[in-house]
């Protein structure tokens, strides 16, 4: 059986190119980059030419990088790190932020700060002047998404960062699920802090960065040596970050296309949808191009992921399981209510590598296949 994957926003594959420098560094750039001899600065102008590379695709400076594990601790750095060097505690968030934001501002919530999560509407978005009511003398921190991992709503984040210029709050966007697909200029953002990870884009797991605007200031979260300019304690993974930038060159010459062909990917898929004589509604507006969030009446959403895998399509609810059982997204109990059926019944299609448009109308199908034939039981 030809499996399809479209679960290309929960992580993608490796670029094949991709691979074969994560393999070559593995092998041959396996020095310190802080060490002074020669094999350890084979691995410092490695990391440099990677770190420049990284830089130039969000236009900031090379030394406003701080390289992390991957988004969610990138997302830690920027909030934890901010709380450890601000005086006030009041935080804004949104409701629909990744949990390694959410669960960071949890955890502060526990710790005596006070958090303000703006609500969004139908659309799947948060309003800037929602922002700007909200602030108070003892902001100290907004962090609002770029892009949802969920439904693919694209946020006002240039609008937000301008209401924030000339303030003391810190703005930072975790950019993980738009990183690679939309273009990025910090300096038009107005963004203080960026967070993004490399196995979005086809590059390998387990690196990513957060970009540190010169001038804000975070406390570190791990204490060691003085890598990353002592804003992140330990030895650089140079192979995955040479591998990470690799993947970031592919990305940025290739986006315009992408953005093409991810559309076309979802044109057809709602047009066999259509032509199948399927009820759906797309959850979200204002998307990035290879998020497709659809609501289909009539189906419940575990028996549906499980009848699409058996056929070969990896999809997923957005939805988190918990001992078993498929609980809200709380992206989709944000936008419609917590009772509501969007909330059991929706599913995410994501696009990227690999994929034909055969392989989108076969799974198009497919899925209106299954979902007839779920909805008569």
């Amino acid at each position: 059986m030809n499996r399809i994957y479209l679960d290309h926003a929960a992580t993608s594959p490796m670029h094949p190119e991709v691979v074969a420098t994560f393999s070559e560094a593995l092998g041959a750039v396996y020095g310190n980059p802080s060490s002074i001899h020669g094999t350890g600065r084979a691995a410092r102008k490695a990391l440099d030419h990677a770190r420049k590379t990284l830089a130039t695709s969000i236009h900031a400076d090379d030394n406003e990088l701080i390289f992390t594990s991957g988004g969610t601790e990138a997302d830690n750095l920027a909030v934890f790190g901010t709380a450890g060097k601000k005086d006030g505690k009041h935080i804004i968030t949104t409701v629909i932020e990744h949990h390694a934001v959410l669960h960071a501002c949890e955890k502060l919530e526990r710790d005596g700060y006070d958090v303000t999560y703006l609500p969004v509407g139908e659309n799947g978005c948060v309003r800037a002047e929602d922002v700007k009511n909200a602030l108070r003398d003892d902001t100290i921190l907004v962090s609002v998404m770029m892009g949802n991992n969920e439904v693919g709503s694209i946020q006002p984040i240039a609008e937000i960062g301008e209401l924030l210029k000339g303030t003391n709050v810190t703005f930072h966007t975790d950019a993980v699920q738009a990183f690679g697909v939309l273009p990025m200029d910090v300096d038009n953002l107005h963004v203080d802090l960026l967070s993004v990870s490399a196995h979005k884009l086809n590059g390998p797991k387990g690196i990513g960065f957060l970009y540190q605007r010169k001038g804000t200031d975070i406390a570190p979260l791990l204490y060691g040596g003085e890598q990353e300019r002592k804003r992140r304690a330990g030895t650089e993974n140079v192979p995955a970050i040479s591998a990470f930038a690799k993947a970031v060159e592919i990305s940025t010459t290739t986006m315009q296309e992408k953005t093409t062909v991810y559309k076309q990917y979802k044109t057809i898929f709602k047009t066999v949808l259509t032509k199948c004589g399927v009820d759906y509604k797309e959850n979200g507006s204002n998307s990035m191009p290879h998020i497709l969030n659809l609501s289909i009446p009539g189906i419940e959403i575990e028996s549906f992921l499980i009848n699409l895998d058996l056929a070969g399509i990896s999809a997923s609810s957005g939805s988190a399981c918990t001992a078993g059982s498929i609980d809200p997204s709380h992206v989709l109990v944000a936008m419609y209510g917590e009772h509501a059926a969007e909330s059991r019944n929706s599913i995410r299609f994501s696009f990227g590598l690999g994929l034909t448009p055969e392989d989108i109308e076969q799974a198009a199908e497919k899925t209106a296949q299954i979902s007839q034939r779920l909805a008569l039981k």
